[in-house]
């Protein structure tokens, strides 16, 4: 193996993917923000968000899922120059998450009744409630914007997406101060002053992503001819026949994660708190390979419309290393700072609250060192389903992950964290051992894939090699 034919590639798949981390990482930090300033409330309040959070981030997750369909078909249209195709996907694919934002929204609300069935604290349900009906309507913001963030994508404008999501923070910030704490002329509203933040701030995103586009002197092409009339049967079969296994995949590890919120919720407040801090650092670095993920996407999808297959396993291959390469950088902070990390989430110089936070952080500390570990296989995972996202792939891998979480995975996590005394550790050692088997599973179905379409057809370009677009 010359390893230098991979590390060559690294600036390219840098200079794509690091917009979509800060994007992706804004988007988190709006949760984190959230845990944060909510922490500082003590550990009940903490632990509402985070239930009321696990059931927004099911429905979020599939319905992001799902507009993932619409990156690899632009993306191969866009290496085509076929301008045409582009505008077409574009339209289908914003209506199409549209509708799903409203489906979502009518799902999250109408199962809110559930978290009483889920064996949590009746105090903890109480706050998360309201909590729920808020930012359930947020969804809504966030499947639009998705529409408009994944044909960005398709056609290598990866940065858009990151301007919007960073004044989304800052809008969220700042009602976040406001409206949980009542400083100033405002209501001390506690969790429901962080819901009306992410509200206002995802409304921010949708706003700033279609003036921004709209502007964009290649882009601002596409907006024209929308029409509803227009809408295609076998567009929106090719949509959804890419977007519902996709969301199906990324519904399963997410709500993996989220039953290990409920798992650890019926361990007790302490340790649903803890694993809402760990969850949430997780999630944070998890952003460096989604970003990753997205390149893969893009870049294999539009080597996959050239079919220059050679060259699309080795630009696959040197996003899987750099992944690699940044989560082992990752882990090793994680484990050297297990002790520190979690004091950021909670008030230390409270009395009243004291055992009860030190409980927490002391569950917290063990939790990043699985999480340390467990991470490099969730980075690998995910750049292996962007890449076979991009060959438009995602039947075959929707069955591997149901089978990696919930044959493998789910079992583990409720052997070890009900029926032995690891507790928390023994649910996240469950998602550790899930999380590596998908990422098995996954490269062996990368590279059967690819060796077949590189065997079916050669090269018939000598380079075929889409650069990242500049924005003007």
């Amino acid at each position: 193996m010359n390893l230098s034919q991979y590390t060559k590639e690294f600036s390219k798949n840098i200079r794509l993917a690091y917009p979509v981390v800060l994007g992706m990482l804004g988007h988190t930090l709006i949760a984190i923000i959230d845990n944060i300033m909510v922490g500082k409330l003590g550990a009940t309040e903490l632990a509402a968000v985070s239930l009321g959070n696990s059931f927004i981030f099911v429905a979020m997750s599939f319905g992001i899922g799902f507009s993932t369909a619409i990156t690899p078909i632009v993306a191969q249209n866009d290496a085509k120059k076929d301008t045409e195709g582009v505008r077409s996907a574009f339209h289908h694919g914003l209506v199409l998450c549209s509708i799903l934002g409203i489906s979502m929204f009518a799902v999250v609300y109408f199962c809110k009744p559930l978290m009483r069935y889920m064996g949590q604290s009746e105090e903890v349900v109480n706050l998360a409630a309201p909590f729920v009906d808020v930012v359930a309507f947020s969804l809504i913001g966030v499947l639009v914007f998705q529409g408009y963030k994944q044909f960005a994508d398709g056609m290598s404008k990866t940065k858009y997406s990151m301007y919007a999501i960073i004044v989304a923070n800052i809008v969220h910030f700042f009602i976040n101060f406001f409206l949980i704490y009542g400083i100033w002329i405002f209501p001390k509203m506690g969790i429901l002053g962080a819901a009306i933040g992410t509200l206002f701030s995802r409304a921010i995103m949708v706003i700033m992503m279609h003036l921004m586009l709209r502007k964009d002197k290649e882009l601002g092409q596409y907006f024209s001819g929308f029409s509803l009339r227009n809408m295609q049967k076998t567009l929106i079969k090719k949509i959804v026949a890419i977007g519902l296994p996709s969301s199906l995949i990324m519904l399963f590890e997410v709500v993996l994660f989220t039953s290990a919120v409920w798992l650890t919720g019926s361990l007790g407040k302490t340790s649903q708190a803890a694993n809402q801090i760990a969850l949430s650092l997780a999630s944070m670095t998890f952003m460096v390979a989604s970003g990753l993920s997205v390149t893969a996407m893009i870049r294999v999808g539009n080597q996959k419309g050239l079919e220059a297959y050679e060259y699309l396993k080795t630009v696959a291959r040197s996003i899987f290393l750099l992944t690699l390469l940044l989560e082992i950088g990752f882990a090793l902070i994680f484990i050297a700072l297990h002790t520190v990390l979690p004091h950021l989430f909670l008030e230390m110089k409270n009395p009243e609250k004291l055992i009860e936070n030190t409980e927490v952080i002391s569950i917290a500390s063990k939790l990043l060192i699985v999480a340390a570990l467990f991470q490099i296989s969730d980075g690998i995972q995910a750049v292996v389903l962007g890449a076979l996202r991009g060959l438009q792939d995602v039947k075959i891998p929707a069955v591997l992950t149901f089978i990696s979480y919930w044959m493998v995975g789910f079992p583990i996590c409720i052997y070890l964290g009900l029926y032995t005394d690891w507790g928390a550790v023994g649910v996240w050692t469950g998602l550790l051992i899930g999380l590596t088997v998908a990422a098995i599973l996954l490269l062996f179905r990368f590279e059967k894939l690819t060796d077949k379409l590189k065997n079916r057809k050669p090269e018939s370009v000598e380079i075929k090699n889409v650069e990242p677009k500049t924005l003007n």
